[in-house]
């Protein structure tokens, strides 16, 4: 498994509470573009639409430098593949707690590209200043028992 992307972001904007792995449907040059050059999963999310199929919205896959007549949109809305079961607990999870779909790494198994996803509750402000506070301590304990 080759980590590509991880996306920090989501971690620090979300409470993460259960995740799912799901394939993603790709075309032509877009998995070249993604092992030469990467991804971005920064400000995507996945819609869930007609209680049917998920797509991811915002990823962006960079172009491919190779490829000239038959390019990719970069921010195309690309489906996702899941179980019905999953796609129809993610839907009721989102639509009664009022949650979100946020993808928080893509790798590459077995040469095929996966996203983790996550269920995920937004977090306040104050929340992420807590965070913030608590991260810094735990830095300036570290760094207090390095030097004793």
């Amino acid at each position: 498994m080759k980590v590509i992307n991880v996306n920090k972001k989501a971690k620090y904007d979300y409470y993460l509470l259960d995740t799912f792995e799901a394939g993603i449907v790709l075309k032509g040059s877009e998995i070249k573009s993604i092992r030469s050059n990467g991804l971005n999963l920064k400000d995507s999310y996945v819609r869930i639409n007609n209680n049917m199929e998920a797509v991811i919205l915002n990823l962006f896959i960079p172009l491919y430098a190779f490829s000239n007549q038959f390019n990719h949109e970069e921010r195309r809305e690309r489906k996702l593949l899941l179980h019905k079961n999953e796609i129809k607990k993610l839907s009721q999870k989102v639509q009664e707690q009022s949650l979100t779909i946020v993808p928080t790494k893509a790798y590459l198994k077995d040469g095929r590209l996966k996203l983790e996803i996550a269920l995920a509750k937004g977090k306040k402000n104050y929340d992420k200043r807590e965070v913030i506070k608590q991260r810094d301590t735990n830095r300036e304990i570290a760094k207090a028992l390095k030097n004793y």
